[in-house]
């Protein structure tokens, strides 16, 4: 699959649940962070986007577990990016860094505050052109 970012994180042990492997909603953060590190390698952040009064925030969230990490274990995180009218979707996947063996799917659907209110997201969308 062609992505438009990867990154790669490591599991750390806190992370992990009394069967010692990551437990599932520490997934959405390793999403999150995946989406962030996007955001900074397309240019901006989000602590640029909310000076600018730009608040992207997460509207759904999809996520299928296909398999478990555990401590020590690196991930390889991926996104693509497609905008739907306001919505913007990210598909993220995780893959066992190690064995390519993939871990996590998830479909993030994300809008944007713009002002304090609900918009059409072009700012966004002019932000991540490149990926669209």
């Amino acid at each position: 699959m062609d992505y438009a970012f990867e990154t790669i994180i490591k599991v750390r042990d806190y992370e992990t649940d009394s069967q010692g492997i990551v437990n599932n909603a520490n997934y959405l953060h390793y999403l999150e962070i995946t989406r962030h590190e996007f955001c900074e390698a397309a240019g901006t952040s989000f602590a640029v986007m909310q000076r600018e009064g730009l608040d992207p925030v997460v509207r759904k969230i999809e996520i299928e577990y296909l398999s478990s990490l555990r401590p020590g274990d690196s991930m390889r995180s991926c996104l693509r990016l497609r905008r739907r009218g306001a919505r913007f979707v990210f598909e993220q996947d995780i893959f066992n860094a190690a064995t390519g063996s993939p871990v996590v799917t998830a479909t993030v659907t994300v809008v944007c505050l713009e002002g304090g209110r609900l918009g059409r997201g072009d700012l966004l969308a002019k932000a991540f052109e490149k990926y669209l």
